[in-house]
């Protein structure tokens, strides 16, 4: 019931850029205590902001909505290597889903995890919800993930995502059409590219998705 392709038109891609240099969302406020603060998140699920693997990286914190709910399924691998790739890609999942999901003025997780064509494609992508005035609630799924490392330091995450059980919801409103029915769209294939930056951290560099994906479903 949402799907995470893109639209290359010139106005989402510009409205991208926008949001990455300026953030969008959120009332201005004259008070800088409430600058970092993430507007009608505060009953929302928050998701670890420090060190929570063990590592010294300071990460910014994500908070998506109490309707908002993300299931990584595979748990960890055993590989240590292997299991802060796979963290560091579900914090980038989650950095996304924030941005369309949560009204604030700056999102400082999405370029946390993600760089280059990657954080255009993001941009682009969250942009093209607020272009339509949507957002979604409801529960996604992502399975069958696998990590694998190559020759030059980077690595790769290729995952399945099943949002059949989300719902678009109106971005003035609130409403939620539930009318929507599951379709084979709703199953996605990623193939990501993930490069560790001077941190530490995990970024995903590149994104490559298929969409009705027979090999999720």
């Amino acid at each position: 019931m949402r799907t995470r392709t893109t639209t290359a038109a010139a106005t989402a891609l510009t409205a991208a850029v926008a949001l990455l240099l300026t953030g969008c969302g959120g009332s201005d406020s004259s008070d800088p205590k409430d600058s970092d603060k993430i507007a009608g998140a505060d009953s929302g699920s928050s998701k670890p902001s420090a060190s929570a693997a063990g590592d010294d990286i300071e990460r910014p914190e994500i908070k998506l909505p109490s309707d908002v709910e993300n299931v990584f399924e595979g748990g960890t691998t055993g590989d240590p290597a292997k299991d802060a790739v796979l963290a560091d890609n579900e914090r980038r999942i989650n950095s996304i889903d924030e941005a369309i999901t949560v009204n604030a003025k700056k999102y400082p997780a999405l370029k946390f995890y993600s760089k280059g064509d990657a954080l255009v494609s993001a941009a682009s992508y969250i942009m093209s919800f607020r272009d339509e005035n949507r957002s979604f609630t409801g529960r996604t799924r992502y399975y069958d993930r696998e990590v694998t490392f190559h020759k030059d330091g980077a690595a790769s995450v290729t995952y399945c995502m099943d949002a059949t059980q989300t719902y678009p919801k109106d971005g003035t409103t609130g409403k939620v059409d539930r009318s929507v029915k599951a379709s084979p769209s709703d199953y996605v294939f990623y193939n990501t590219r993930l490069e560790k930056n001077a941190k530490g951290v995990w970024q995903t560099t590149t994104v490559s998705s298929t969409e009705a994906a027979k090999r999720c479903m």
